[in-house]
């Protein structure tokens, strides 16, 4: 699954508090690193897999669908076997369902003595079971089964899921709910929505929309019959067997899952879709579900998904395991995507059109979800505490993707984010990735799981090498497909192929808290490197890490490579070195999982972006000369414009930003090539980057080139124009301003927008309506804002007419980062009477975890 991580969370507060680091001698003398404050690591009860009572062999559901109630009409037969023990009771989880029979349909084989043959009979019992928490159904079996025996049990059900009762306190991890099945726009009163059924099965919400034994542990195969109206097109796990039409106008669709996996992987969709289908070379279906306005960007959005399934194989080493490939967009999506078997749901934002899709595609979820189809689909985790054997190598994947089919600048790039995702998070919690003492599983669902995760992976692989890691990838693959895993597994593969005991890295990476926090510090004497390395972090909570790593030492223009092992808390390494050194670079490859300090001085930094071969090289020498009073040094200057023409286009973009508001030496050079970069550079964020600074030169607001890049090809640069030329206030404002405000760009959009709201008319409060309704989540939030902007411009009966869209929105909207946004903006107007009162009920009412603690902090605001 692919987190929804939404970046206005950085904006609003949730910093880490500030540490002090005291060194101190432990009980043997050995230095130990303690911090004054630290995050907090919460721990619950132990958190096993789940016992296995009895194995869920297959699974059939005849499924209807009452709209008007949001009911699922449902029968299911399953089939069991005790899975070792004996058994004469049976517990399936079945979550608010009103049951309306069970019944046992078994298989009796009765012995003639006389003739010596064998008889075999069906016999159809009604079960007495109990199901009084409405969460278990416990099902008395007539007789006890042994391990040798299968039986089947057939429920027919009604499952409510928009009537399941919420669990106050619940993380929601990668999802925003956890109702299983989502009626979207039931009734068709909602006129910019199409209607919709989709279900989101993990972690264990399978259950509210069909009887089964909810688990990773558990492996099943399945059929599914779907009736629904014929204008509705339908979409399971599996292979699409047969579509048969029904005499009252409905169709039955009858999907095949026959390969096992687990429960929460089974899914299904309804809704009006367009289908567009492409197919590998060894006739492998891989089709796309959008829809209907989008069916001609499909192959634009996915088509690279066939070049993914032939990537994936070649390196994972096993052919894709799967019966096809089906991605289907989805509106109001609880999460980033899921990695259903056969069937991805992601959420309506991967919907572009070919001028957004100029400016950003979702290659990363993309693979992401598709190489869940080995880990994760074919070999699952045994339990939620192993979540990262998922979510690790699914997020690890989007680097190996990058890294080859874009360049290792782009892969080092999306790891360097990762890896800041997971230290963000580091302020406010440190937990072993696999963690057994979790409150609530849906904890699992974090930065560590997935960006520390993919690092560690990372690292893993430079240590033992490319070969052995792929080799060892395939290896537990192979030897645990079709079933489940656990940590240990995964390092028994790695140790037999390269032969080495590998207990010390899972123990350090895997099993423990934190990250290594290293501060290097060099020093030159008498033809000798030395390099005093200390590892910083809390070793009370979190390992002195043993470090296989690499440093360049670079002398009279010269680099020669070591590698070395720092594996105490301080250590000196020593290099030879006939004059002091260019430059010395520690973890020269940059694979620790974690923090690196190290004091270099401008002329180092400069000869580390011409000389040094690496994205993370060139990032930090730009970035770390990045303050003006750096840049009146003619040597950097020099660096940083030579930077704007770098290969790599972030390099590029971070170098013109450096010059935002600059107005010393060289300032008609600088923004003539910074004009350039707005006319002819082939990365629309480069472009974009370039209209921002090229406005934050003061004196040059009314730049031809503003008018110019508002017919750029990207809609980023068209944003970025609009909000500079505007500045200008130019003649043709208005006009200019009207051309765009239909334009379907969530950045344009909100920069029409804060013209308007600058100059507020009643007349165009119908405009800002309609906008918010059709915007995807993703743009809401920021253009609610400039909608607060205007709001607090206009007069009262403006600021009335809004509130009941507020409060509807702040109840109601299925993102809670939109939820959250609109209650803000009726913070705005809390003047007007009863609104404070619907803040506080607003409060009070709303049951997502993450945005009642959100409430709590700003509640006075």
């Amino acid at each position: 699954m692919m987190k929804k991580i939404c970046t206005f969370l950085l904006l609003i507060g949730f910093l880490g508090t500030g540490e002090r680091v005291v060194l101190a001698q432990n009980g043997s003398g050995a230095d130990t690193i303690r911090r004054s404050a630290g995050p907090v690591m919460r721990k619950g009860p132990y958190n096993p897999s789940r016992t296995l009572k009895h194995d869920l062999l297959h699974t059939r559901l005849d499924l209807r669908f009452d709209w008007a109630r949001q009911h699922v009409l449902g029968k299911a037969t399953l089939r069991f076997k005790p899975y070792f023990y004996p058994q004469n009771t049976l517990e399936i989880d079945a979550k608010g369902f009103d049951i309306k029979s069970i019944t046992l349909i078994d298989t009796l084989i009765s012995v003639d003595p006389k003739q010596q043959k064998s008889s075999t009979r069906f016999v159809a019992d009604r079960l007495s079971y109990t199901y009084n928490d409405r969460q278990v159904i416990r099902i008395t079996l007539p007789r006890t089964y042994t391990r040798k025996d299968t039986f089947d049990i057939q429920i027919e059900y009604t499952a409510k899921p928009n009537e399941l009762p919420y669990v106050t306190g619940r993380s929601q991890g990668a999802t925003s709910s956890d109702k299983g099945l989502y009626f979207i726009n039931h009734d068709g009163s909602e006129p910019n929505k199409p209607r919709q059924i989709w279900t989101q099965g993990e972690t264990e919400a399978n259950s509210c929309w069909f009887p089964t034994i909810d688990t990773p542990n558990e492996k099943m195969t399945q059929e599914i019959f779907l009736t629904v109206d014929s204008k509705y097109r339908t979409l399971s796990n599996g292979r699409l067997v047969s579509s048969q039409t029904n005499a009252d106008g409905t169709r039955t669709d009858y999907w095949v899952q026959n390969k096992p996996h687990a429960p929460y992987l089974a899914m299904i969709a309804v809704g009006e879709f367009a289908y567009v289908k492409d197919e590998m070379a060894n006739g492998l279906e891989v089709s796309y579900y959008v829809e209907p306005a989008y069916e001609k960007y499909a192959r634009a959005i996915f088509g690279r998904t066939p070049e993914m399934i032939a990537f994936f194989t070649n390196i994972f080493g096993i052919e894709y395991p799967w019966d096809k490939y089906s991605q289907i967009a989805v509106r109001d999506f609880v999460s980033g995507a899921m990695e259903n078997t056969t069937a991805t749901v992601h959420g309506e934002s991967v919907q572009m059109d070919d001028r957004q899709l100029a400016d950003e595609n979702s290659d990363a979820i993309i693979a992401h979800e598709l190489a869940h189809h080995w880990f994760g689909n074919l070999v699952t985790c045994e339990s939620w505490a192993n979540l990262p054997l998922n979510e690790s190598f699914a997020n690890y994947a989007e680097y190996l993707w990058f890294e080859y089919a874009r360049s290792p600048y782009e892969a080092d790039m999306h790891g360097q984010s990762d890896l800041n995702q997971y230290l963000a998070e580091a302020e406010q919690k440190q937990e072993p990735l696999i963690r057994y003492g979790y409150t609530d599983r849906e904890q699992m669902f974090d930065h560590h799981s997935y960006a520390k995760g993919g690092r560690v992976l990372h690292l893993l692989r430079k240590i033992v090498g490319d070969d052995a890691f792929f080799a060892a990838m395939n290896r537990y693959l192979t030897r645990n497909r079709f079933g489940t895993a656990e940590l240990a597994d995964l390092r028994i593969a790695f140790e037999e192929v390269t032969g080495n005991d590998l207990n010390w890295f899972f123990d350090q990476y895997f099993l423990s808290p934190g990250h290594a926090v290293v501060k290097v510090e060099p020093e030159y004497a008498a033809g000798k490197v030395m390099l005093k390395i200390t590892q910083q972090q809390d070793s009370t909570t979190t390992p002195i890490y043993r470090l296989p790593v690499r440093v360049d030492v670079w002398v009279k223009g010269q680099k020669k490579r070591y590698d070395v092992v720092v594996e105490k808390a301080k250590q000196t390494l020593t290099f030879p070195a006939d004059q002091r050194p260019d430059l010395v670079i520690f973890d020269a490859d940059h694979r620790i999982v974690g923090t690196v300090e190290q004091e270099k001085n401008r002329k180092e930094l400069v000869f580390q972006y011409y000389h040094a071969d690496t994205y993370h090289d060139k990032y930090e020498a730009i970035t770390r000369l990045e303050d003006k009073r750096a840049l009146v040094d003619s040597t950097v200057r020099r660096m940083m414009i030579s930077a704007m023409n770098d290969p790599f286009w972030k390099i590029r973009q971070v170098a013109i930003s450096n010059f935002a508001e600059y107005d010393g030496p060289q300032f008609q050079d600088i923004e003539r090539i910074v004009q350039s970069k707005v006319r002819s550079d082939e990365k629309p964020a480069v472009r974009s980057e370039a209209v921002a600074t090229l406005a934050s030169f003061g004196d040059h607001i009314n730049d031809p080139v503003f008018r110019e890049a508002l017919n750029d090809s990207s809609y980023s640069v068209i944003a970025a124009a609009l909000d500079a030329y505007l500045v200008g206030k130019p003649a043709d404002a208005a006009q200019v301003v009207s051309r765009l405000e239909q334009v379907p760009n969530g950045d344009i959009i909100t920069a029409v927008a804060n013209y308007y709201a600058g100059m507020p008319s009643e007349s165009r409060f119908d405009w800002f309506v309609e906008k918010l309704k059709s915007m995807k989540p993703q743009d809401q939030y920021n253009f609610l804002q400039v909608f607060g902007k205007y709001l607090i411009k206009s007069g009262a009966d403006v600021q009335r007419r809004a509130i009941p869209l507020l409060e509807s929105t702040a109840r109601n909207d299925a993102a809670y980062f939109v939820r959250f946004g609109a209650y803000q903006v009726l913070g705005l107007l809390q003047d007007i009477e009863g609104v404070k009162a619907i803040r506080r009920d607003i409060r009070s009412s709303e049951r997502d975890a993450r945005l009642k603690e959100m409430y709590e902090q700003f509640k006075d605001f």
